[in-house]
C-alpha cells in the first residue's frame, strides 16, 4: 500500500559539488536547507540581508549586493528603541544607528565579494504577497515595499498581492543584472513550503500559484535557471499534517530531511553524496559527549575519527575540516 504519491524530479544539467561556492537568499526554509549545505561541507553564504519572503525584497537585495550600497543612518528608522532598515531582518538592528548600518555594510560588501565569484544562486520564494509602506510610517517613502516589518503598528502598512507580471518583471530584471555581474552563475529556484495562513488559506494558495507560474515562465525561458520542487515534495508528495510542526506552517524535521534527500538525487552526482554521508559521520562524532574521556575506548573513538578527518582533507584539501582535525587530535594523550 501506498502512503504518499512520489513523482519524478527532473535533474539538474550541471551538477553541484562541494568545489562550488553557493548563495542562498529568501524565506526561512532556505536557512534550513542552507544550514544542511553548510554541515557537508560546502561553502556557503546564506541570506545576507535576514530573511526575505517576497520576489521585490529578493530582487531588491541581490541588485543591492552587486551595487555595493551604502547605508547611511538617515536610510533607517527607530522603533522601540532600536534602529532598522525596512530592507533588512532585525538581526541586523542596532541600539544606535551606526551600529546597524555597521552590521548591514558589512554584510553587504562580503556578500557582493562571495556572489562575484558564486556558482549556484538558491532563490526560495515564500509570497507573493507585498506590504507597503503608507504615510503613517516611519522615516518611509509611500510605496515601499518592506522586507521586514520589524513589528510595526499595522497602520504602517497596505497589503498588495502581485500579479504574474509583476513578478515576472521584477525577477527578469534582477536576473539580467545578474547575468551581467557574474556570467557562470547558475540558479536554482524553489518555492517554499511554509504556509503563510495570516494571509488565510485561500489567499495563501493564491499567492503560492502567482509564484509558480511566474518562476516556471522564467525557467523556460532562461537556461541557466532551474527549478527544484520543494513546495510541491511537501504538499503533494508528503502532503499530510504529520510532516508539519505545531503551528501547522512549519515543515518539521522529517520533511525538510526528505526535501534534502531529493535534492541532493536531483542536484548533485553520487560522490558528492558519498563525501556528504562522511561529512555526517564526521559531525555526529564531533557532537559526541564522552562521560569518561580519558578511557582507552574513547581515545580509540579519538583517533579514528582522527585519521578519517585527516584522510579527506588530503584528498580533498578544500573542505572546512581543520578545526574538527583539531578538536580530535587535541583530545588524544601523547
Amino acid at each position: 500500500m501506498k502512503f504518499h504519491a512520489e513523482f519524478d524530479i527532473q535533474k539538474i544539467d550541471q551538477p553541484i559539488h562541494h568545489r562550488h561556492k553557493i548563495m542562498l537568499i529568501g524565506s526561512c526554509f532556505t536557512e534550513n536547507i542552507g544550514e544542511k549545505l553548510s554541515n557537508a561541507g560546502f561553502s556557503v553564504l546564506q541570506n545576507p540581508n535576514g530573511i526575505l519572503f517576497n520576489p521585490v525584497s529578493v530582487a531588491e537585495a541581490i541588485i543591492n549586493i552587486i551595487q555595493q550600497k551604502i547605508y547611511i543612518p538617515s536610510d533607517l528608522f527607530c522603533l522601540n528603541e532600536t534602529w532598522h532598515s525596512w530592507q533588512f531582518h532585525s538581526r541586523f538592528s542596532g541600539i544606535t544607528p551606526e551600529d546597524a548600518v555597521q552590521k548591514i555594510n558589512t554584510s553587504i560588501q562580503s556578500a557582493h565579494q562571495f556572489l562575484k565569484n558564486t556558482d549556484y544562486l538558491i532563490i526560495t520564494l515564500g509570497s507573493a504577497w507585498v506590504y507597503t509602506l503608507t504615510e503613517q510610517a516611519a522615516n518611509s517613502q509611500p510605496g515601499t515595499i518592506a522586507a521586514n516589518n520589524h513589528k510595526a503598528p499595522s497602520a504602517w502598512f497596505q497589503k498588495k498581492l502581485m500579479d504574474i507580471t509583476q513578478i515576472i518583471t521584477v525577477l527578469g530584471t534582477m536576473l539580467d543584472r545578474l547575468g551581467v555581474f557574474n556570467p557562470n552563475i547558475k540558479i536554482i529556484f524553489t518555492i517554499s513550503p511554509v504556509r503563510h495562513l495570516r494571509e488565510g488559506a485561500i489567499n495563501n494558495n493564491r499567492s503560492k500559484s502567482a509564484l509558480i507560474s511566474a518562476v516556471h515562465y522564467l525557467t523556460e525561458q532562461l537556461p541557466k535557471l532551474y527549478y527544484f520542487p520543494a513546495y510541491e515534495l511537501v504538499i503533494d508528495d508528503l502532503r499530510d499534517y504529520r510532516f508539519y510542526a505545531e503551528d501547522l506552517v512549519h515543515p518539521n524535521y522529517a520533511a525538510t530531511e526528505y526535501v534534502w534527500t531529493k535534492l541532493m538525487e536531483a542536484c548533485m552526482e553520487p560522490d558528492t553524496i558519498s563525501l556528504i554521508k562522511k561529512m555526517d559521520e564526521i559531525n555526529l562524532a564531533c557532537r559526541h559527549k564522552p562521560f569518561n574521556p580519558d578511557t582507552s575506548q574513547h581515545q580509540a573513538f579519538l583517533k579514528k575519527y582522527a585519521a578519517l578527518t585527516q584522510a579527506l582533507l588530503n584528498e580533498f584539501p578544500f573542505l572546512p575540516l581543520a578545526d574538527t582535525l583539531q578538536y580530535f587530535q587535541q583530545g588524544i594523550h601523547h
